[in-house]
């Protein structure tokens, strides 16, 4: 009959079997940490996160939506009247404002009469509902844009500041993503200009 002999490894080589077990453990959660770090590092320099604050954006958007804005749109593409972007508040930096672009680099904005004109022309505006009640003319700069909130009446917007530097746009924004209830893409209607 034979027997079955088991031969047992030296002390040394189990202690190195359980050292290079547990130094490959350590590397495989440190490559997950820097795989998450670079990750988290691209989605910011891309993206970012912004909280509606107030009614100035109804009936487009509502006071405590989360939305996700696309920091590269501006990168490689130009506003387009009628986008909603988001952007640091001229006067105070630190501050960030989500409205709707209205004129454009070089644009000559009026309203009166409970209307919009840009360069002579009406804005048709279908997502308000509410038309301004106050006037005012504006020239926009070559390096800026003439924002306006969709609740006209009730918004701290360029109308009472003027316009938006360029280099103070973060980006356009996206998507809702909270609440679930709200969650959807976010409507960048043109708005049309007509002859009065």
């Amino acid at each position: 009959m034979e027997s079955l002999q088991s031969e047992s490894l030296p002390e040394t080589a189990q202690k190195e079997k359980g050292r290079s077990g547990v130094i490959k453990f350590l590397v495989d959660i440190l490559e997950t940490v820097l795989w998450a770090v670079a990750l988290f590092v691209l989605i910011n320099l891309v993206s970012a996160r912004v909280r509606v604050d107030g009614d100035s954006m109804k009936p487009t958007l509502f006071n405590g939506e989360l939305a996700i804005v696309s920091k590269l749109a501006y990168r490689l593409g130009e506003p387009a009247r009628g986008d909603i972007i988001v952007f640091h508040f001229p006067i105070d930096p630190t501050q960030e404002f989500i409205k709707r672009v209205i004129g454009l680099p070089g644009d000559a904005v009026s309203i009166h009469d409970g209307a919009i004109y840009v360069n002579g022309l009406q804005l048709q505006e279908p997502y308000l509902d509410i038309k301004p009640d106050y006037w005012g003319d504006w020239t926009v700069a070559e390096d800026a844009l003439f924002v306006l909130g969709d609740n006209r009446n009730n918004s701290l917007d360029s109308h009472n500041w003027g316009t938006v530097p360029m280099e103070y746009v973060i980006g356009k924004a996206l998507f809702v993503y909270w609440p679930f209830s709200n969650l959807g893409i976010i409507q960048h209607s043109e708005p049309q200009l007509v002859t009065p």
